[in-house]
C-alpha cells in the first residue's frame, strides 16, 4: 500500500500523568479536582503552557467540553513545543523521523565542534525542549549551497536500520538543477567512478579509482545559457551531481568549485524535491514533494 504525506506533521505524544473521564465535565473543573490540592492559578498554568492533552492533542482552553471516555493526560515535560525557524521547517514528524525542508545557506551537519548553525542543532535543540533525554540521527546530509527535503532519525535504531537498507527503503530522490549551457542530450542516465582529492572535491576517475555513481536526468526547460534538469539518483555519492554535471559539461549553475562560470542567483542552482521512503515502522511508502524554487523557474523562461 503506497500513501502520500506531504506537508504533514503529527505530534509525539509526552509522558505523564494519565486518567480518563468517567462523566461529562469541562476540563478545568476536572484538573482541578484531579490535581488536588494545585491552586486554580498553578492549574491554568498547565493548560497555558501545553502541558494537558486531551485524546493526543494537547489543549489549552479551560472550557474544553469532556465526554465519558476521553483520555486526559498531564506532560511532565514542557508542554507543546512548536519549531520555527526561517531557514528550515518540519514538514514531517513522528516517533521514529523527521523530514525537514532545508534553505539553502544552512549546512545539515557539521564535522567541527561548533554546530549551532546546522540543521542537526537546531532539530537537536527542538526535541530536548520536548523531552531533555530525546535525541536525533543523522541518516544522510544536503550541502550548505543545496535546498530542499531531508530526514533524521529519532532513535538509534531506526538509523542504523535504514542505513543499512538504504537502497531498499529509500524509493526515489529527485532533485531540480539549472544547469549552464544545454546538455548534448534531452535525457540520459550518466554513469561515472567518484573519488575525492585532497582539496576536498570530487571528481571523476576511472573505475578501479573511484566509486560508481550513477544518475538519470531529464531536461525540463532551456534557453540560451541554462537548462532547468531534473535528476533521479540511483546512488548517493559525496557531491555526485555536481561532480556529474561538470564532468558532461554543463556544471550547476552558481558552483564554481565544480566548473561554473555563472553565479545568477547568488546560490548553487540544486534542489531536493523529492523524497520517497518506505517507513521503517509501518512498512508504509511516505512521498515528500517542495515545488521547483520561482528564481531557478525565473532563470529559464
Amino acid at each position: 500500500m503506497q500513501r502520500n504525506f506531504v506537508k504533514k506533521h503529527t505530534e509525539q505524544t509526552p509522558r505523564g500523568q494519565q486518567s480518563i473521564v468517567k462523566e461529562k465535565n469541562t476540563l478545568l473543573p476536572y484538573l482541578l479536582e484531579l490535581l488536588m490540592p494545585q491552586s486554580k492559578t498553578a492549574v491554568k498554568a498547565l493548560l497555558r503552557r501545553g502541558q494537558v492533552w486531551v485524546n493526543g492533542t494537547p489543549i489549552t482552553h479551560f472550557n474544553t467540553p469532556l465526554n465519558p471516555g476521553d483520555k486526559i493526560l498531564i506532560s511532565h515535560e514542557k508542554g507543546h513545543v512548536t519549531f520555527n525557524h526561517p531557514q528550515m521547517k518540519i514538514v514531517w514528524e513522528d516517533n521514529d523521523l523527521i523530514v525537514v525542508d532545508k534553505k539553502e545557506g544552512l549546512l545539515s551537519v557539521s564535522d567541527s565542534p561548533s554546530q549551532e548553525h546546522t540543521a542537526y542543532f537546531l532539530l537537536s535543540q527542538y526535541v530536548k525542549k520536548i523531552n531533555p533525554r530525546n535525541k536525533i540521527f543523522i541518516l544522510h546530509r544536503l550541502d550548505k549551497g543545496t535546498s530542499g527535503l531531508m530526514m533524521f532519525a529519532r532513535n538509534k535504531n531506526i538509523q542504523e536500520y535504514l542505513r543499512a537498507n538504504w537502497h531498499k527503503m529509500i524509493t526515489r530522490r529527485s532533485y531540480i538543477a539549472v544547469t549552464e549551457g544545454v546538455p548534448e542530450k534531452n535525457e540520459d542516465t550518466i554513469i561515472t567512478y567518484l573519488a575525492e582529492n585532497n582539496r576536498m572535491k570530487v571528481y571523476c576517475t576511472d573505475p578501479q579509482y573511484g566509486k560508481e555513481a550513477v544518475s538519470r536526468y531529464r531536461a525540463l526547460k532551456n534557453n540560451t545559457k541554462y537548462t532547468l534538469i531534473e535528476l533521479d539518483l540511483e546512488t548517493g555519492r559525496k557531491n555526485q551531481i555536481r561532480a556529474q554535471m561538470e564532468h558532461i559539461g554543463n556544471p550547476v549553475a552558481g558552483d564554481s568549485k565544480y566548473g561554473a562560470k555563472t553565479d545568477p542567483a547568488g546560490r548553487l542552482m540544486l534542489h531536493a524535491t523529492r523524497l520517497f521512503f518506505v517507513h521503517p515502522a509501518t512498512g508504509e511508502e511516505m512521498r515528500f514533494e517542495t515545488p521547483i524554487p520561482k528564481q531557478f523557474r525565473d532563470l529559464v523562461k
